[in-house]
């Protein structure tokens, strides 16, 4: 079977991609990474999503992206709450962790030069989180051809990879429906940006507050 790395946050989005690449056909390698965000009791649900899923290997790589800063999620900065649809859709939110995305696939790149993989997975949703400059389509090509230029398989021509995000375009409910399909727990995801150190979600974030729209919308209760 081919092998395939799939980013694993341990949030709903990147639990699904994980079934979907399983779905596929892949041999699955997990990769988290610690990198100071304040919801970092996430790594917990991903080894039991990993586990449960049957990822072949799950690794966490530790990277304080704290030294940077510039985001609610590794600042002292606060967390917005209880903010509206239209707030939402309104610019790029305090949440985003500048350059988050290019240094996560980059280890998923170096992760897959070492196990023989040529197939990237990342939970990218353009619908719930068209504020993330790193979560579009147009950034996901552009990693693709420099994954295939910054590589020794792609400049010895051995190899091409491949950057999948099946859940681009896909609602937060189609998202959770597409995972009961496949076996996904969702019990053992966190969306929460701001949980109780018990990891006890706080309900008023962003993600909470998207991830408890899906799952109305999808008739689905979240248990």
């Amino acid at each position: 079977m081919p092998r395939a790395v799939i980013l694993l946050s341990g949030g709903l989005d990147s639990a699904t991609t994980l079934a979907v690449a399983r779905r596929d056909g892949f041999d699955t390698y997990a990769l988290s990474v610690d990198y100071g965000q304040r919801h970092r009791i996430e790594l917990e649900k991903a080894k039991l999503v990993a586990r449960s899923l049957g990822a072949v290997e799950h690794r966490t790589v530790a990277l304080d992206l704290r030294a940077i800063g510039g985001s609610a999620l590794t600042a002292d900065v606060a967390v917005p709450k209880d903010r509206t649809a239209d707030e939402m859709d309104r610019g790029i939110p305090v949440t985003y962790v500048p350059a988050r995305n290019t240094i996560l696939l980059g280890l998923a790149l170096g992760y897959a030069e070492t196990v023989g993989a040529f197939d990237l997975f990342i939970g990218a949703n353009v619908l719930d989180y068209s504020g993330y400059p790193d979560c579009r389509p147009a950034f996901l090509e552009a990693f693709e051809a420099l994954a295939n230029h910054a590589t020794k398989a792609g400049v010895e021509g051995t190899g091409r990879f491949r950057v999948h995000a099946p859940l681009i375009r896909l609602t937060k409910a189609e998202i959770i429906r597409l995972g009961i399909s496949l076996g996904v727990e969702y019990s053992q995801t966190l969306s929460c940006y701001d949980p109780s150190p018990a990891g006890i979600p706080c309900g008023r974030c962003d993600s909470c507050l998207l991830r408890a729209k899906g799952f109305l919308e999808a008739a689905i209760r979240d248990e």
